[in-house]
């Protein structure tokens, strides 16, 4: 029987052609973490709507308002989000120039507080009493001020300040802090090198525990954890990834209970946000981010949508 050589090319370069599709479309597949979300997705499913009704429910959000510029802030890069629930207001830290900034639920900048002696301010969460937290993570420290309306400086070093260790993490350390009033905590958020999650015990004034507890990680593979923010009425907790383009809602046990993804085209967004940094959410479960470069977002629950569970039927990616 003949060799028919140009047949055998052809089908070795079909073999290989789909060989090499294969191993892109896994290595895509991991870079862009669409085994997780199709895990997350999946879980999702299996929830009842007396479940999701119970809890934050991300698939019902909708940005509402996108990359709005925050004005004056073009030297700072803004970091993590905090709302405050006697003003009504949010609060971001900025890294390149410290400052301590306090935000409308609109986006527009209220007041600049300047942050002495801080190097890498990048988390900020707001307490009891006035009390606000702001974490450095070149510095690997934790302080608690008391703010005010006539509050005009923060000076690192007045206060006493909690070493949060991993002396060794560099540029990998605490990015997200968020209060849980309900347990009297902050829960703080290594951002990679491992990704980690801890809890550290507070009344909500300046006295901390001795310290920091390891709580059990979520493990779902994001590439690292920008911010955090407590739900204060289901008691669920927002994760933000940047790296991964997503957020993620966690019940009390650290378990996932629902995402969004950051990309354009998901939950009314008109393209990908840039570098989700911050995440807060009000006391009626409006959503807020900022992200770089100094862009602010908010997000809305559809509750229309929410009740009806085939209008939230999705893609997992």
């Amino acid at each position: 029987m003949p060799f028919h050589r140009p047949s055998f090319l052809r089908r070795r370069r079909t073999l290989l052609g789909l060989a090499f599709a294969l191993a892109g479309i896994t290595l895509l597949t991991r870079y862009m973490h669409w085994d997780d979300r199709a895990l997350l997705w999946l879980g999702e499913q299996q929830l009842s709507q007396e479940q999701r009704a119970e809890a934050i429910w991300l698939p019902g959000y909708t940005a509402v308002l996108q990359r709005k510029p925050l004005e004056g802030l073009e030297e700072g890069e803004t970091s993590d989000l905090a709302f405050n629930p006697v003003t009504g207001t949010l609060f971001t830290v900025t890294g390149k120039s410290p400052t301590l900034v306090e935000l409308s639920r609109e986006g527009d900048v209220l007041r600049k507080i300047p942050l002495k002696g801080f190097s890498n301010p990048e988390g900020v969460a707001v307490l009891e009493g006035g009390h606000v937290a702001v974490t450095d993570e070149r510095r690997r420290t934790l302080s608690i001020f008391e703010l005010d309306p006539q509050t005009r400086e923060l000076r690192a070093g007045s206060t006493p300040e909690f070493d949060l260790g991993f002396p060794d993490s560099g540029n990998k350390g605490f990015e997200g802090i968020a209060w849980d009033p309900t347990k009297g905590r902050l829960i703080l958020g290594k951002e990679r090198g491992p990704v980690a999650l801890f809890s550290l015990g507070s009344d909500g004034s300046d006295n901390l525990g001795d310290m920091l507890s390891p709580l059990p990680s979520y493990g779902l593979g994001m590439r690292n954890l920008s911010a955090l923010s407590i739900d204060p009425r289901t008691g669920h907790l927002l994760v933000l990834s940047a790296q991964s383009n997503l957020l993620l809602e966690l019940d009390e046990k650290g378990d996932p209970v629902s995402f969004i993804s950051l990309l354009g085209g998901m939950n009314g967004l008109d393209r990908r946000i840039p570098r989700a940094e911050g995440v807060a959410m009000d006391e009626s479960g409006d959503i807020y981010m900022v992200s770089e470069p100094n862009l602010f977002y908010v997000f809305r629950k559809d509750l229309v949508a929410s009740a009806d569970p085939a209008r939230h039927t999705r893609s997992p990616l």
